[in-house]
C-alpha cells in the first residue's frame, strides 16, 4: 500500500522547519518474518515434547537398568557376595542381595528381554561382557542394549 499523509502531522526538524510525515500501512518484511521464527520455534517445542511414548518409556527403562545393575554390582563388590540377575515372568530378580534392596519390577507392563540370559555382577571387580536386549510389545523392531565390556560400567546403546 502506498503511505498516505496524515492530515495535521507535523514535525520540526533541526532548521525549525515544518513537514509533514507519511503514514504507512500494512507489515515490514522484518516483522512478517519475526513472526514466522516465532512460529516455528513454537511447532519445533512442540514437535520435540510429543515425542513416541513407546520409545521414550524403553529408553528409560534401559537407563533404569543400567544403574540397577550397577547398584548390584556395587554391592556385590562391598558385601563379598556373589550377584545374579535374572528375567522373571514378571520382571526381573537380584539373587544374593536382601530382597528388598533393589526393585525388581519394570516400570511398563510392555517391557521384554527378548533372548533372557542370567548376568553375573560380581563379587569380582572384573566381570565378562555382559549385553542385555530389551524391547518393547508396542515396537518389537526397537532393540536397545545395556551392556558393559566387564570393566566399564554399564551403559545404553541402540
Amino acid at each position: 500500500m502506498p503511505c498516505l499523509a496524515r492530515p495535521g502531522a507535523t514535525t520540526v526538524a533541526s532548521t525549525l522547519v515544518t513537514r509533514r510525515t507519511p503514514r504507512c500501512r500494512g507489515f515490514t518484511l522484518l516483522e512478517l518474518m519475526v513472526v514466522v521464527a516465532i512460529i516455528a520455534l513454537a511447532s519445533a517445542g512442540v514437535g520435540f515434547s510429543m515425542r513416541d511414548s513407546a520409545q521414550s518409556r524403553l529408553e528409560r527403562e534401559a537407563q533404569r537398568l543400567a544403574v540397577l545393575l550397577e547398584s548390584a554390582r556395587a554391592q556385590s563388590r562391598a558385601s563379598g557376595a556373589a550377584v545374579r540377575w535374572r528375567v522373571t515372568a514378571r520382571g526381573f530378580r537380584f539373587e544374593g542381595l536382601p530382597p528388598a534392596s533393589l526393585p525388581q519390577d519394570w516400570l511398563g507392563t510392555d517391557t521384554r528381554v527378548p533372548n533372557p540370559n542370567t548376568v553375573l555382577l560380581g563379587p569380582e571387580p572384573l566381570i565378562g561382557p555382559q549385553d542385555i536386549a530389551l524391547s518393547s510389545v508396542e515396537q518389537p523392531a526397537r532393540v536397545l542394549h545395556v551392556v558393559t565390556d566387564g570393566l566399564r560400567p554399564f551403559s545404553v546403546q541402540p
